[in-house]
């Protein structure tokens, strides 16, 4: 229908435009105005009624084409997010996967069946390719609850891939078989080329999208969802269905994952959050080191490959890397001579995949319709499935009992009083109805629902065999316990909360063992990445005027690659840079440090025979930039020191007729200013020595006739 639409607009554009009249011929030439000066003009003289009548790109109506565009995007979103993407919350499943388990079920027969003959009878319901199609059930094979595989489906730890769908087979499993199909209670429409049915979802007593988890990209949307652990999902619910409406009861469900190892969900914020995972490793004699768990999506080789990295940037004291993988994740570290386990531990967790952070954001489809939820909300749902797909189930069976009894009682009424006597008499067909009509009338009693000509056309298709033996105590011993069991239906109806806890009760006890607890629960004390990598770099300075951490000569400074340094020049320029390889200070360089922006400095300087005195902060600073803590190029320190110092000593150099030769200043009366301030004027007198400490140099006798600097 799309597109018989789509073709009438394209037709009607067509024949709105002219057949042989270009843009050129319908242009009247005196119209169009020569210069932009002449345009406006003639924009301006425009009539009101005219001007509205411009077109507007953003107003404006494009036109047919525009609405194809939108009605085809619109349409191909749609498909994307309700039939590919993201997963239903009803069953849990995205559509291939539903498919896949329909055409599982449609070949079921107990035993293992070609992965390719099940991808191609997918394809009669799946309108894409073999391949997602194998993909998909191989993924959902390593997921464990719903399909059982045989053969070569890959390793989750390692990352291999599965071998070919013709060599490898699969099952459902007991619990996909009897716990998420029910034909009666499944709504049906017609697949793709309309050949086949197929389901709309799975009735599913399972809460699948948890136990699952899910991962999808949309158009404008994304979900990513977590798997959790079966059992607690089922124990969440039976803590659900026991609590009361105005006391709701607080759920802590967790993610799980298969390949096991730690996480910290402190933000995890009930599936819309983050988790933080980390491998488990263990400590082992002769300095080694042993992973024994992966973070979730995380495999072997990317692991090793992360730490073999960053062993070549020395941030870890690794020597040599084993993988013993094979049924189970052990990869063997070995470390360097004299390196502490516990700092080689927080090492690999600080700086390789041994820690990963995984995102969640919960969507799915309720009732077609893409939501944001929460995973207390999803489970909540789950349980009032549940509960609904129950009472199907019950309400089925109590039908199927009551047709049962009828017909029994029926057939025992119909031999034991001889009714079937009464048409050896009987000419027509409505005579032999009208005949076993009269003859059940008086036993209308025992039954639970009237009579209809079904039931006759039953009776009358009793053989003969079956009268003549006739087990008159069977068939009573039989109604006795359709009759005990339909009590017991309806019972479980009447109380279905207790039935719905204790059908949870024995899948916990059914399937506890085999779906234990993967991962473990834990918070994670923050790795001081700083702490580890502090005398990671050493940086020297040559004679040549070079410093850095591939420069020949005395170590000035360690330091850690994440630092950024302040290099100081003697004119007051400073620069912050990164840890360099080699960086040309040309001799002048007055001060080099790790670099912190709180940091209280004192400086001296002069400019123009001028000395200044200033306490600043150096604060932001973009790196690699020129900046001065002087007044220029032609200013000279005389004094750097960190924080305020108690006194300053100055020492004058010899003046004719110069009567103060030395001087004490208070820094500390000034005020911290910004980094780029002039700073308070000390003296005009050329300066010999400074210091924060009285030298040598400085005259103890003469203190009395030395007045205390003032600063202007």
């Amino acid at each position: 229908m799309a597109k018989n639409n789509n073709d009438d607009e394209l037709d009607l554009f067509e024949e709105e435009a002219p057949e042989e009249e270009t843009a050129e011929e319908t242009v009247d030439i005196e119209e169009v105005p020569e210069t932009e000066e002449e345009e406006t003009e003639s924009e301006e003289e425009l009539p009101a009624r005219d001007k509205d009548k411009r077109f507007d790109p953003l107003k404006g109506d494009h036109g047919p084409l525009k609405h194809l565009v939108d009605d085809n995007f619109l349409q191909y979103a749609s498909y994307v997010i309700c039939d590919r993407a993201i997963p239903a919350l009803e069953d849990g499943l995205k559509p291939v996967q539903r498919r896949i388990l329909h055409s599982l079920k449609e070949k079921d027969d107990g035993r293992f069946i070609k992965v390719a003959n099940i991808v191609g009878h997918t394809m009669q319901y799946h309108p894409h390719g073999d391949a997602s199609i194998a993909d998909a059930l191989v993924t959902l094979t390593n997921k464990r609850y719903l399909i059982e595989g045989q053969g070569n489906f890959g390793n989750i730890y390692t990352g291999d891939r599965a071998a070919a769908s013709r060599y490898i087979e699969c099952r459902l499993t007991n619990l996909a078989r009897n716990e998420i199909f029910n034909k009666e209670l499944t709504e049906w429409i017609p697949s793709y080329d309309g050949r086949n049915k197929e389901p709309v979802t799975l009735p599913s007593k399972l809460p699948l999208m948890l136990m699952l988890g899910a991962e999808g990209i949309a158009v404008g949307l994304s979900t990513s969802i977590l798997p959790h652990n079966f059992i607690e999902l089922l124990e969440a619910e039976i803590e659900i269905l026991r609590e009361k409406k105005r006391t709701p009861v607080e759920l802590n469900l967790l993610p799980d994952f298969q390949t096991g190892g730690l996480m910290d969900v402190s933000e995890y914020n009930k599936g819309n959050g983050k988790v933080k995972l980390r491998a488990r490793i263990e400590e082992r004699k002769n300095n080694r080191l042993v992973i024994t768990e992966l973070p979730h999506g995380v495999t072997t080789d990317t692991l090793m490959s992360s730490i073999e990295d960053a062993v070549k940037k020395k941030k870890v004291p690794v020597r040599s890397i084993d993988d013993f993988t094979a049924g189970k994740v052990e990869i063997e570290l070995t470390l360097s001579q004299g390196a502490s386990q516990d700092k080689a531990i927080q090492a690999l967790y600080a700086f390789t995949k041994c820690e990963t952070s995984v995102s969640s954001r919960l969507i799915c489809l309720r009732a077609g319709r893409p939501v944001e939820m929460t995973v207390d909300d999803v489970l909540r749902e789950n349980a009032a499935q549940l509960l609904e797909i129950l009472e199907g189930e019950l309400t089925l069976r109590k039908n199927k009992l009551l047709d049962e009894f009828h017909n029994k009682t029926l057939v025992q009424i119909f031999v034991e009083n001889r009714v079937y006597k009464r048409i050896e008499e009987c000419e027509t067909l409505e005579a032999v109805f009208q005949a076993v009509y009269d003859g059940l009338k008086p036993f209308k009693n025992q039954l639970k629902r009237e009579i209809v000509d079904e039931d006759i056309e039953m009776l009358l298709g009793v053989r003969i065999k079956r009268i003549s033996l006739f087990d008159i105590n069977k068939n009573r011993k039989d109604i006795e316990d359709i009759l005990a069991e339909l009590e017991q239906v309806e019972k479980d109806l009447g109380a279905l909360t207790g039935y719905a806890i204790r059908y949870i009760k024995r899948l916990i006890k059914e399937y506890r063992d085999e779906y234990p607890r993967m991962t473990q629960s834990t918070s994670f004390k923050e790795v001081e990445v700083r702490e580890l990598t502090a005398t990671e770099l050493q940086i020297k300075q040559d004679e040549n005027g070079f410093i850095g951490t591939n420069v020949k000569g005395e170590t000035i400074l360690e330091c850690s690659s994440l630092d950024k340094l302040l290099v100081v020049w003697n004119d007051g320029k400073y620069m912050v840079i990164p840890p360099p390889d080699k960086f040309f200070v040309d001799g002048n360089m007055e001060r080099c440090e790790i670099f912190d922006r709180d940091k209280l400095f004192t400086v001296v300087y002069t400019d123009a025979r001028i000395s200044y005195l200033k306490r600043f902060k150096i604060g932001g600073a973009i790196m690699n930039k020129e900046y001065y803590m002087s007044q220029g190029e032609k200013s000279k320190l005389q004094l750097l020191t960190e924080g305020t110092p108690e006194s300053i000593y100055l020492k004058y150099q010899p003046a004719k007729n110069q009567r103060i030769n030395q001087q004490k200043f208070d820094p500390s009366a000034i005020a911290v200013k910004g980094v780029k301030s002039r700073g308070n004027r000390m003296t005009t007198k050329i300066i010999k020595y400074i210091g924060t400490e009285p030298g040598r140099w400085w005259d103890k006798s003469a203190e009395d006739d030395s007045p205390n600097g003032v600063l202007f």
